[in-house]
Parts: structure tokens; sequence; C-alpha cells
């Protein structure tokens, strides 16, 4: 398979979530267990849920394998999954093909993973400072995650992704811009920065609760946000979502652009999502449920949501202003048969003129401003 580069093609992106781990992480509330002993039957399950959508999608040009923790699959896991994947489906030549790994667990060698056909990686190594890493949780500190990200460049990654977690109260903005910077003068081509959140059910709730530690404050959390971005950019980064900065357009994640750009995808595995057209389903977050099902043949599927014409042009706008090109109004028109005037608009309007959103011939998109208040731009439409 060739190494990915810029495509403009708009094939679907199939997504595969592995839900095991080998602990979970406190901050966590992805679908996962430490069950590892269930992953011969999870793949065999996984290979019968493929059978059910071949004629459905036959044809992707981005994989990205997620979890979990995909790399306990070991190399015959990953063989036998990827042998399922090439008996129902056809991936293009040039396709973006994505695991995600821990830095800490070097369960398989990355230059297997380059001969099996990945050409991405994304490495889950959260903060280069120990003292978070231990706060969230993490099985690896900060060696760990510079050894991993030299270790695949090593190995032949020319596409290495890192995830980063900010506004932990074991560190200051100052603080994390340190990791960011260190991150920036690494072989890395792709940056998400995610804001800590606290999701209910999860250890780290619990404690919240209990009063053992309190989050940023609102005002803290904006500068944050600025403060990356200003950083990233002025190290050649591109902020091209909400929380994702790239070394140029073609280290944009190609996979993950789909969401963005209302792009039809296919979830395998239990907890994944699926879009095609107007149609959006799940598979319900449990392993013994989706196991049931596919051992008498049975789609795990929820009958999930039919979006109307509505639903989908709201939606369009929404993931549109999360991203540094925003709404072209002319193709927008033409996709969804009915033309963006915003300057009718009056709270659209009033958007423009408090510098939320800019207007460059027939593209409207965000400021940085306007990408740090992006969840609240969807309300206007």
């Amino acid at each position: 398979m060739n190494a990915a580069g810029c495509s403009n093609k708009s094939l679907p992106g199939l997504y595969i979530h592995f839900p095991f781990c080998l602990a979970k992480c406190p901050y966590c509330d992805f679908y996962s267990q430490t069950d590892l002993a269930l992953i011969p039957a999870f793949l065999k399950a996984a290979a019968k849920e493929m059978i059910q959508y071949r004629t459905l999608f036959p044809r992707f040009d981005t994989v990205y394998l997620g979890g979990g923790t995909p790399s306990l699959l070991g190399r015959d896991g990953l063989d036998f999954l990827w042998q399922k994947i090439n008996e129902n489906f056809s991936l293009a030549s040039d396709s973006e093909v994505t695991i995600e790994m821990n830095p800490g667990d070097g369960i398989i060698p990355y230059g297997k993973l380059l001969d099996l056909g990945f050409n991405r990686i994304n490495l889950g190594v959260q903060s280069f400072n120990d003292s978070t890493l231990n706060f969230l949780g993490r099985r690896h500190d900060a060696a760990h995650g510079t050894r991993a990200i030299a270790a695949a460049r090593e190995a032949g990654f020319e596409n290495i992704g890192i995830d980063l977690i900010y506004g932990a109260p074991t560190e200051t903005c100052e603080d994390f811009l340190g990791s960011l910077t260190l991150a920036a003068d690494l072989p890395v081509t792709h940056l998400s920065c995610y804001q800590l959140t606290v999701e209910k059910n999860t250890p780290l709730n619990s404690r919240l609760a209990a009063g053992e530690f309190r989050l940023p404050p609102e005002s803290e959390e904006s500068t944050f946000f600025y403060e990356i971005s200003r950083c990233l950019e002025e190290r050649g980064f591109l902020h091209y979502e909400i929380s994702n900065f790239a070394r140029g357009q073609c280290h944009e994640s190609r996979h993950n652009s789909k969401y963005w750009r209302h792009i039809p995808y296919l979830g395998i595995g239990c907890g994944a999502h699926s879009f095609l057209g107007n149609k959006r389903w799940w598979n319900p977050p449990s392993l013994p449920e989706y196991l049931d099902n596919l051992s008498r043949d049975i789609s795990p599927a929820s009958p999930g949501e039919t979006l109307s014409e509505e639903e989908l042009r709201l939606e369009a706008v929404y993931l549109g202003l999360r991203t540094s090109r925003g709404i072209d109004t002319t193709r927008f028109a033409e996709t969804y048969g009915t033309e963006i005037i915003f300057e009718d608009n009056e709270i659209l309007a009033r958007l423009f003129r408090e510098g939320l959103l800019i207007q460059e011939g027939s593209i409207i998109r965000p400021t940085r401003r306007g990408m740090a208040l992006a969840d609240s731009l969807a309300i206007v439409l």
C-alpha cells in the first residue's frame, strides 16, 4: 500500500473499534474492558459484521483502528483483521491507514505495523509531564512518550500523530505549553489537543465530586485554547479543526476529516457509529450483546436515526464551523439544495460584527475566536 498523501477523494472511511485495554484510564468513557480472553471472540464477531456491510460499503480510502488499545491484537490478530477487511472491502491504493497505540505498551514492533499496511500511527501520549500522567492514571511516563515517537520515526513512519490533554489540575497553562513546545520539536506531523473533560460514571468524576481536585475556571480554559493555537501556528502547524493541528494540509487526518465534512463512514465493533446519506446508526457499547447478536448472525446495530433535510443542513453548518476551511456556500447550495445567505440572518450578521466569522469569496469560516466558540455557533441556523 502506498504512503497516504494529499487527496481530494470522498470515498467512505472505515473505523474499527477494538474494545480492550490492559487497564482502564480513570478519565476515559470510551467503551472498553480488560478481559483479554474475549479478543478471539471479538475478532470472529467483527469478521461477521463486515460481511453484513460489504455491499453497502464496497470501497474505502481511510481505515482507522482505534479503541481501546488495538496493539493488544498482536501480529496474528492484526493479520486476521486485515485478511477480513480485504476479503469484504476494497481499499484505494493511496488509503490512509491509522492505528492507535499507547507509548508504554511495546507489544508489537513499529516496523511490523508498516509491514501489515499501516502508514499512520496515533500515539496516546497525553502529556510530557510525569505528574499529569500520574494524575491521568497512564501506564507510561514522559520518557516513554518521547522514545515511542522516536522509535516510530526510526521504523519508517512518516505520518505520526499524538494526543495531548490540557486543563489537568496538576499543571498551569505555562506548564502545558512546555509540553507542547517539546512535542512540536519532535518528528510528529499531527497534534490533537483535548481539554480534560470529566465524564459521568468515571473514577475521575467520583474524585471531583469528593473535592479531591478542581478544574480550571472557564476564563483559564479560553487562555489554554488561544495559547495552544498561537504556540503551534508559530511552529508551522495548521490549526484546521478545534482540537487538531497538522504540519500542512497533507498531514491532516483524512479519516477524521470525513466526520466534519459529512462523508459516509462505517463503524465496526461495539460502540462504533456509522453514517450514510441521511441515516446514522450505532452499535450498543456492550461486548456481550455484540457477541451474542453476531453469534446468531443478527446485526448488532441500533435502529439509529434518519435525518431530515433541515437536520442535515444544520449539522453541515455546525461541522463546517468547527474547521478552518469553514463552509463553501456555493458547494453547500449544490449539496443541500439551499443557499446560506449569512448577511440576511440577523444573528449571523452579529457574529460577523463580533469577529467570530469572516467571509472570503464564497467561503465563510470561523476566526480563531470563532473556533473557540464553535459549539455555540451551531445554534444560529
